[in-house]
Protein backbone atom coordinates (compact mmCIF):
# COMPACT_ATOMS: atom_id res chain seq x y z
CA UNK A 1 0.00 0.00 0.00
CA UNK A 2 1.89 3.31 -0.81
CA UNK A 3 2.73 6.01 2.20
CA UNK A 4 0.33 8.66 0.96
CA UNK A 5 -2.72 6.00 1.48
CA UNK A 6 -1.70 4.68 5.11
CA UNK A 7 -1.06 8.55 5.75
CA UNK A 8 -5.05 9.18 4.35
CA UNK A 9 -6.08 5.94 6.33
CA UNK A 10 -4.45 7.21 9.86
CA UNK A 11 -5.58 10.87 9.64
CA UNK A 12 -9.31 9.38 9.17
CA UNK A 13 -8.80 7.61 12.55
CA UNK A 14 -7.10 10.54 13.86
CA UNK A 15 -9.57 12.44 13.05
CA UNK A 16 -12.47 9.81 14.40
CA UNK A 17 -10.69 9.49 17.55
CA UNK A 18 -10.11 13.22 18.55
CA UNK A 19 -13.57 14.09 17.42
CA UNK A 20 -14.62 12.79 20.75
CA UNK A 21 -12.98 15.89 22.35
CA UNK A 22 -14.94 17.95 19.32
CA UNK A 23 -18.28 16.37 20.50
CA UNK A 24 -17.71 17.30 24.40
CA UNK A 25 -16.49 20.87 22.89
CA UNK A 26 -19.58 21.81 20.92
CA UNK A 27 -21.81 19.88 24.34
CA UNK A 28 -20.82 22.54 26.43
CA UNK A 29 -23.06 25.05 24.04
CA UNK A 30 -25.23 22.44 22.52
CA UNK A 31 -27.52 19.92 24.24
CA UNK A 32 -27.04 16.61 22.72
CA UNK A 33 -30.17 15.90 20.65
CA UNK A 34 -30.12 19.43 19.35
CA UNK A 35 -26.56 18.30 18.37
CA UNK A 36 -27.13 15.01 16.78
CA UNK A 37 -29.91 16.78 14.97
CA UNK A 38 -28.00 19.07 13.11
CA UNK A 39 -25.32 17.11 12.51
CA UNK A 40 -27.61 14.58 10.43
CA UNK A 41 -29.16 17.32 8.96
CA UNK A 42 -25.71 18.81 7.48
CA UNK A 43 -24.76 15.61 6.52
CA UNK A 44 -27.98 15.27 4.24
CA UNK A 45 -28.23 18.82 3.17
CA UNK A 46 -26.18 19.18 0.71
CA UNK A 47 -24.70 16.11 -0.11
CA UNK A 48 -28.33 14.93 -1.05
CA UNK A 49 -27.53 17.24 -4.39
CA UNK A 50 -24.30 15.76 -5.09
CA UNK A 51 -25.16 11.85 -4.19
CA UNK A 52 -27.93 9.98 -5.72
CA UNK A 53 -30.14 8.18 -3.43
CA UNK A 54 -29.07 4.16 -3.19
CA UNK A 55 -30.80 1.88 -4.81
CA UNK A 56 -32.21 0.05 -1.47
CA UNK A 57 -35.28 0.07 0.04
CA UNK A 58 -36.52 3.12 1.89
CA UNK A 59 -37.06 1.04 5.12
CA UNK A 60 -33.65 -0.08 5.05
CA UNK A 61 -32.30 3.41 4.72
CA UNK A 62 -34.47 4.66 7.69
CA UNK A 63 -33.86 1.51 9.51
CA UNK A 64 -29.98 2.23 9.47
CA UNK A 65 -30.81 5.92 10.26
CA UNK A 66 -32.36 5.19 13.47
CA UNK A 67 -30.14 2.46 14.70
CA UNK A 68 -27.32 4.43 13.94
CA UNK A 69 -27.77 8.10 13.85
CA UNK A 70 -30.72 8.38 16.95
CA UNK A 71 -29.53 5.04 18.55
CA UNK A 72 -25.81 5.35 18.63
CA UNK A 73 -24.94 9.13 18.72
CA UNK A 74 -27.85 10.51 20.44
CA UNK A 75 -27.05 8.19 23.20
CA UNK A 76 -23.18 8.25 22.86
CA UNK A 77 -24.04 12.18 22.84
CA UNK A 78 -26.27 11.93 25.87
CA UNK A 79 -23.88 10.14 27.89
CA UNK A 80 -20.87 12.31 27.28
CA UNK A 81 -23.11 15.36 28.16
CA UNK A 82 -22.26 14.11 31.98
CA UNK A 83 -21.58 10.82 32.20
CA UNK A 84 -18.40 9.58 30.80
CA UNK A 85 -15.20 11.40 29.81
CA UNK A 86 -14.14 11.36 25.88
CA UNK A 87 -10.79 9.06 26.16
CA UNK A 88 -13.12 5.96 27.63
CA UNK A 89 -16.13 7.00 25.11
CA UNK A 90 -14.23 6.62 22.51
CA UNK A 91 -12.73 2.89 23.65
CA UNK A 92 -16.08 1.83 25.09
CA UNK A 93 -18.64 2.79 21.99
CA UNK A 94 -15.54 0.24 20.21
CA UNK A 95 -17.49 -3.12 21.43
CA UNK A 96 -20.05 -2.50 18.96
CA UNK A 97 -17.64 -5.26 17.47
CA UNK A 98 -18.80 -7.87 19.81
CA UNK A 99 -22.36 -6.72 19.59
CA UNK A 100 -21.94 -7.06 15.85
CA UNK A 101 -20.83 -10.55 15.97
CA UNK A 102 -23.59 -11.66 18.62
CA UNK A 103 -26.03 -10.61 16.56
CA UNK A 104 -24.35 -12.50 13.87
CA UNK A 105 -24.37 -15.50 15.62
CA UNK A 106 -28.04 -15.07 16.60
CA UNK A 107 -29.75 -13.87 13.81
CA UNK A 108 -27.83 -15.20 10.67
CA UNK A 109 -26.78 -18.70 12.10
CA UNK A 110 -23.06 -17.33 11.76
CA UNK A 111 -20.43 -19.52 13.71
CA UNK A 112 -17.92 -17.85 16.01
CA UNK A 113 -14.41 -19.38 16.49
CA UNK A 114 -12.94 -20.14 19.48
CA UNK A 115 -10.49 -16.82 19.06
CA UNK A 116 -13.34 -15.00 18.85
CA UNK A 117 -15.03 -16.07 22.09
CA UNK A 118 -10.94 -15.19 23.75
CA UNK A 119 -11.82 -11.90 22.30
CA UNK A 120 -14.83 -11.31 23.44
CA UNK A 121 -13.56 -12.50 27.34
CA UNK A 122 -10.52 -9.73 27.27
CA UNK A 123 -12.99 -7.10 26.07
CA UNK A 124 -15.34 -8.19 28.77
CA UNK A 125 -13.18 -8.22 31.52
CA UNK A 126 -11.75 -4.30 30.68
CA UNK A 127 -15.19 -3.12 30.69
CA UNK A 128 -15.14 -4.81 34.22
CA UNK A 129 -12.19 -2.95 35.39
CA UNK A 130 -13.67 0.42 34.03
CA UNK A 131 -17.43 -0.57 36.04
CA UNK A 132 -15.23 -1.36 39.42
CA UNK A 133 -13.44 2.35 38.92
CA UNK A 134 -16.55 4.53 37.70
CA UNK A 135 -16.27 7.96 39.61
CA UNK A 136 -17.35 11.89 39.07
CA UNK A 137 -16.30 11.40 35.35
CA UNK A 138 -17.30 8.42 34.32
CA UNK A 139 -20.55 6.89 36.05
CA UNK A 140 -22.28 3.24 35.31
CA UNK A 141 -25.56 5.36 34.04
CA UNK A 142 -22.53 6.62 31.22
CA UNK A 143 -21.00 3.20 30.94
CA UNK A 144 -23.96 1.74 30.20
CA UNK A 145 -25.35 4.15 27.81
CA UNK A 146 -22.46 4.16 25.63
CA UNK A 147 -22.69 0.41 25.72
CA UNK A 148 -26.30 0.61 24.27
CA UNK A 149 -25.21 3.47 21.94
CA UNK A 150 -22.68 0.06 20.94
CA UNK A 151 -25.22 -2.00 20.31
CA UNK A 152 -27.31 0.31 18.25
CA UNK A 153 -24.44 0.68 15.98
CA UNK A 154 -24.02 -3.15 15.71
CA UNK A 155 -27.73 -3.12 14.97
CA UNK A 156 -27.15 -0.57 12.27
CA UNK A 157 -24.38 -2.76 10.99
CA UNK A 158 -26.19 -5.77 10.16
CA UNK A 159 -28.53 -3.14 8.63
CA UNK A 160 -26.53 -2.01 6.51
CA UNK A 161 -25.15 -5.28 5.21
CA UNK A 162 -28.81 -5.93 4.36
CA UNK A 163 -28.65 -3.12 1.82
CA UNK A 164 -25.81 -4.80 -0.49
CA UNK A 165 -23.13 -3.32 -2.31
CA UNK A 166 -24.16 0.21 -2.30
CA UNK A 167 -22.12 3.10 -1.91
CA UNK A 168 -21.46 3.47 1.60
CA UNK A 169 -21.37 7.17 1.65
CA UNK A 170 -24.60 8.08 -0.36
CA UNK A 171 -26.01 5.27 1.72
CA UNK A 172 -25.61 7.57 5.59
CA UNK A 173 -26.42 10.55 3.44
CA UNK A 174 -29.65 9.19 2.75
CA UNK A 175 -30.40 7.28 5.81
CA UNK A 176 -29.53 10.37 7.36
CA UNK A 177 -32.82 11.67 6.05
CA UNK A 178 -34.71 9.75 8.12
CA UNK A 179 -32.81 10.61 11.29
CA UNK A 180 -33.67 14.63 11.42
CA UNK A 181 -37.22 14.16 12.16
CA UNK A 182 -37.02 11.99 15.18
CA UNK A 183 -33.76 13.59 16.54
CA UNK A 184 -35.88 16.66 16.09
CA UNK A 185 -38.75 15.80 18.05
CA UNK A 186 -35.78 13.86 21.44
CA UNK A 187 -34.78 16.94 21.49
CA UNK A 188 -37.84 19.25 21.67
CA UNK A 189 -38.98 16.29 25.09
CA UNK A 190 -35.39 15.57 26.29
CA UNK A 191 -33.36 19.14 25.62
CA UNK A 192 -36.25 21.40 25.69
CA UNK A 193 -37.27 24.42 23.87
CA UNK A 194 -35.60 26.95 26.01
CA UNK A 195 -32.62 24.94 26.16
CA UNK A 196 -32.72 24.59 22.59
CA UNK A 197 -33.07 28.34 22.21
CA UNK A 198 -30.80 29.44 24.46
CA UNK A 199 -27.88 27.34 22.72
CA UNK A 200 -28.73 28.97 19.17
CA UNK A 201 -28.35 32.18 20.67
CA UNK A 202 -25.23 31.57 22.56
CA UNK A 203 -23.63 29.34 20.03
CA UNK A 204 -20.69 30.83 18.89
CA UNK A 205 -17.83 30.44 15.44
CA UNK A 206 -16.32 27.67 17.40
CA UNK A 207 -19.44 25.66 18.72
CA UNK A 208 -20.76 26.18 14.76
CA UNK A 209 -17.22 24.81 13.67
CA UNK A 210 -17.82 21.76 16.20
CA UNK A 211 -20.90 20.93 15.14
CA UNK A 212 -19.85 21.33 11.26
CA UNK A 213 -16.50 19.31 12.10
CA UNK A 214 -19.06 16.66 13.07
CA UNK A 215 -20.66 16.27 9.58
CA UNK A 216 -17.80 17.36 6.74
CA UNK A 217 -14.66 15.70 8.86
CA UNK A 218 -16.15 12.89 10.19
CA UNK A 219 -18.72 11.67 7.69
CA UNK A 220 -18.43 13.40 4.51
CA UNK A 221 -14.25 13.27 4.72
CA UNK A 222 -14.04 10.51 7.24
CA UNK A 223 -16.37 7.94 5.33
CA UNK A 224 -15.45 9.00 2.34
CA UNK A 225 -11.51 8.56 2.33
CA UNK A 226 -12.40 4.78 4.32
CA UNK A 227 -14.44 3.74 1.11
CA UNK A 228 -12.46 5.36 -1.23
CA UNK A 229 -9.41 3.32 0.78
CA UNK A 230 -11.49 -0.32 1.13
CA UNK A 231 -12.23 -0.23 -2.98
CA UNK A 232 -8.71 0.22 -3.60
CA UNK A 233 -7.24 -2.42 -0.60
CA UNK A 234 -8.10 -5.71 0.89
CA UNK A 235 -10.13 -5.20 4.05
CA UNK A 236 -7.88 -7.09 6.03
CA UNK A 237 -5.29 -4.17 5.42
CA UNK A 238 -7.53 -0.92 5.78
CA UNK A 239 -9.86 -2.29 8.62
CA UNK A 240 -7.11 -3.26 10.98
CA UNK A 241 -5.81 0.62 11.05
CA UNK A 242 -9.16 1.63 12.94
CA UNK A 243 -8.02 0.05 16.15
CA UNK A 244 -5.86 3.23 16.63
CA UNK A 245 -9.29 5.07 17.22
CA UNK A 246 -9.01 4.78 20.83
CA UNK A 247 -5.78 5.08 21.04
CA UNK A 248 -6.39 8.88 19.48
CA UNK A 249 -9.31 8.95 21.08
CA UNK A 250 -7.89 8.58 24.30
CA UNK A 251 -4.53 10.45 23.72
CA UNK A 252 -6.27 14.14 22.60
CA UNK A 253 -8.62 13.83 25.44
CA UNK A 254 -5.73 13.46 27.80
CA UNK A 255 -3.36 16.24 25.99
CA UNK A 256 -6.91 18.96 25.03
CA UNK A 257 -9.24 17.93 28.08
CA UNK A 258 -6.52 16.64 30.89
CA UNK A 259 -8.21 13.22 31.10
CA UNK A 260 -6.12 11.03 33.13
CA UNK A 261 -4.65 8.06 32.14
CA UNK A 262 -4.27 6.05 35.42
CA UNK A 263 -2.66 2.02 35.99
CA UNK A 264 -6.17 1.23 35.71
CA UNK A 265 -7.65 2.82 32.59
CA UNK A 266 -4.35 1.85 30.29
CA UNK A 267 -4.92 -1.79 31.35
CA UNK A 268 -8.78 -1.51 30.25
CA UNK A 269 -8.18 -0.10 27.22
CA UNK A 270 -5.53 -3.00 26.39
CA UNK A 271 -8.06 -5.05 27.54
CA UNK A 272 -10.64 -4.49 25.32
CA UNK A 273 -8.17 -3.16 22.35
CA UNK A 274 -6.40 -6.78 22.62
CA UNK A 275 -9.92 -8.47 22.51
CA UNK A 276 -10.87 -6.24 19.23
CA UNK A 277 -7.51 -7.38 17.98
CA UNK A 278 -7.79 -11.18 18.52
CA UNK A 279 -11.49 -11.13 17.38
CA UNK A 280 -9.92 -9.48 14.16
CA UNK A 281 -6.97 -11.18 13.30
CA UNK A 282 -7.35 -14.99 15.34
CA UNK A 283 -9.67 -16.47 12.67
CA UNK A 284 -7.62 -15.17 9.69
CA UNK A 285 -4.48 -16.73 11.57
CA UNK A 286 -6.26 -19.92 11.95
CA UNK A 287 -6.94 -20.12 8.80
CA UNK A 288 -3.04 -19.95 7.65
CA UNK A 289 -1.82 -22.43 10.60
CA UNK A 290 -0.21 -24.93 8.49
CA UNK A 291 -2.26 -28.47 8.67
CA UNK A 292 -1.02 -31.81 9.98
CA UNK A 293 1.54 -33.21 7.43
CA UNK A 294 0.80 -35.44 4.95
CA UNK A 295 2.52 -39.03 5.53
Amino acid sequence: MPLRHVLLALAVVAIWGSNFVVIKYALHVMPPMLLAALRFALAFVPACFFLPRPAVHWRNLAAYGLFVAVGQFGLLYLAMGHEISPGLASLVIQTQVFFTLLLAVRLAGERVQASQWLGLALAVVGIAIIVMHTDGTTTPLGLAMVLAAALSWACGNLVGKRAGPVNMLAYIVWSSAFAVPPLLVLAWFVDGPQQIAAALANADAGTWAAVLWQTVGNTLFGYGCWVWLLARHPAGRIVPIALLVPVFGMGASSLLLNETLPAWKLVAAALVLGGLAINLFGPRLLRLRPGPAKP
